[in-house]
């Protein structure tokens, strides 16, 4: 047996189809990816390992804007709200984290994390001061790179970021599990629901139609062709053709469809009854 066999581990052969396999000296990532496909092919990686690596490269090459949950999905809590208010609000979303704003969204207080109301539960709710429980808020532009922005999370030990516009107007939120996710795809837990379809039949060719629907997904269902030049969601579209911000139950028509505004708040559409209008 020569020096080289009796050299020979596992380790050392995958390292060695590894270094073979980068000898192509790879020009770009698209590249690294390609050289990474080709391991799984030959089963010197298995499909996990895949999934994982090309996840790590595609966040090296995105920003927050990407994959930023937008204005409109944020569950905030006002400054002024009541201690049962807050709890409301809590309870009801099941999240960690939210952005605390004043009179608007734009102007963000801070975070409140929701274990810090536990203590309040068993102590004088007489005494509930919202301001107290604040962290500072981390704001970030929405061109911020997600791995340095993952490295920021890691070293600074914040979870959530504010992610505001080139004018300083708040455009979204980011957290850590946003970016993790990018990477090794969906982490659900005991909380996570199976997320409901948008677009759901109601009864007699009525459907319940969820405002952030994409229109491209609104399309796509009722194999139509509604404009998304201007406006990337069926609220949205709804909202520019009302030309305001509608009341519950009031009716407008587009295209061949008839919207109806099922629910919503002082803000925003959250959901539509939409039917076909016979032409």
């Amino acid at each position: 047996m020569n020096e080289e066999s009796s050299n020979s581990t596992p380790e050392r052969s995958f390292l060695a189809k590894i270094g073979r396999m980068f000898s192509q000296n790879p020009k770009n990532s698209d590249d690294v990816a390609d050289i990474l496909r080709s391991a799984e092919n030959e089963s010197i990686i298995d499909a996990s390992v895949l999934q994982i690596m090309e996840g790590a490269l595609k966040v090296s090459d995105q920003q927050a804007r990407e994959i930023m949950i937008p204005r409109s999905q944020m569950v905030i809590i006002e400054d002024d709200f009541t201690l049962e208010q807050v709890l409301e609000v809590v309870i009801t979303s099941q999240h960690s984290r939210f952005p605390v704003v004043g009179e608007s969204s734009d102007d963000v207080k801070g975070i409140l994390l929701a274990k810090e109301m536990l203590p309040l539960l068993l102590s004088d709710k007489g005494s509930f001061n919202l301001q107290s429980l604040l962290r500072p808020a981390t704001i970030i532009p929405e061109s911020k790179r997600l791995n340095v922005l993952l490295q920021e999370f890691r070293e600074q030990r914040y979870h959530m970021a504010i992610v505001v516009d080139e004018y300083g107007g708040v455009s979204g939120l980011l957290t850590i599990e946003d970016i993790l996710e990018e990477i090794v795809g969906e982490i659900e837990d005991e909380t996570d629901e199976h997320e409901q379809a948008q677009i759901r039949h109601k009864i007699d060719g009525i459907f319940t139609v969820e405002a952030i629907t994409e229109i491209d997904d609104f399309n796509e269902f009722f194999d139509v062709g509604l404009a998304d030049d201007e406006f990337d969601t069926v609220g949205g579209l709804v909202l520019h053709a009302f030309g305001r911000l509608p009341n519950v139950d009031e009716t407008v028509t587009i295209d061949g469809f008839g919207f109806k505004v099922a629910a919503g708040d002082k803000r925003k559409i959250t959901a539509l009854e939409v039917k076909k209008i016979a032409l």
